[in-house]
């Protein structure tokens, strides 16, 4: 269903910027079992699924600092200083070589990206990829899962000085397509990306189905959809 609290401007939107993790792709049990396997690498327990979903959105540094229980962004110990310092390489490292044994597209992701490519209201529509993931990791899962060909520019969480919600990313893609915030939409599943957004004064589309529907619907995004086959509807592109 499509839920609409300002509706978007069909005929205005030129440039479609998208999160990865939780709005075009599914990959929870590979960050889930990857989190847990450097937990038990360093003798520590492991962690629900459901705790270590709620700590991605921020980059993999954060979700490694929130599994450790880590509190900041600085370590307030030597001790978890070093830990940190050893547990991240080892996360990085395990889940390159483990980032699509379980990861899938989200159903009706394929077909709404097609056809977003060629349904045009007028000029040309770029679409975008702007992470918080580790760029390479990014742009290996987009590769393998026949996503990158409809992207013009894939950014992660270290493409920059800063991350989301900081606009530097999305202000970026936006000179790039050369497109004001008034044509541009943010779709992602967080309130991250929602206060991304914000902070460029963009349009956004929330995604229920991801990975932080609760921390979403609080954000009110302008339209919110519980399935990606909904983007054209939320978009006013095909009829609801």
């Amino acid at each position: 269903m499509v839920h609409v609290r300002r509706a978007l401007p069909a005929d205005r939107l030129r440039l479609l910027v998208f999160d990865l993790d939780g709005t075009l792709i599914d990959s929870r049990q590979d960050l889930c079992n990857s989190v847990n396997a450097t937990l038990e690498n360093f003798e520590l327990a492991p962690l629900k699924d459901e705790v270590i979903a709620s700590y991605i959105g921020d980059g993999a540094a954060m979700l490694i600092r929130r599994a450790l229980a880590i509190p900041g962004e600085v370590p307030e110990s030597r001790r978890a200083a070093e830990l940190f310092d050893e547990a991240f390489p080892y996360f990085l490292r395990y889940y390159r070589e483990h980032l699509l044994d379980y990861t899938t597209v989200y159903p009706g992701v394929m077909e709404s990206l097609e056809a977003l490519k060629t349904h045009s209201a007028g000029a040309p529509r770029r679409m975008a990829i702007l992470t918080n993931k580790p760029v390479r990791p990014a742009r290996v899962i987009c590769d393998g899962l026949g996503l990158s060909s409809y992207f013009f520019s894939i950014y992660g969480g270290d493409s920059f000085v800063t991350k989301k919600p900081d606009p530097e990313g999305l202000e970026t893609l936006m000179r790039e397509a050369g497109v004001g915030p008034e044509e541009t939409l943010m779709v992602g599943d967080s309130d991250v990306d929602v206060q991304t957004a914000r902070n460029c004064g963009v349009w956004t589309l929330g995604c229920g189905f991801g990975l932080s529907p609760e921390a979403l619907a609080a954000a009110e995004p302008d339209v919110l959809v519980d399935g990606a086959a909904e983007w054209l509807a939320a978009m006013r592109l095909v009829s609801v």
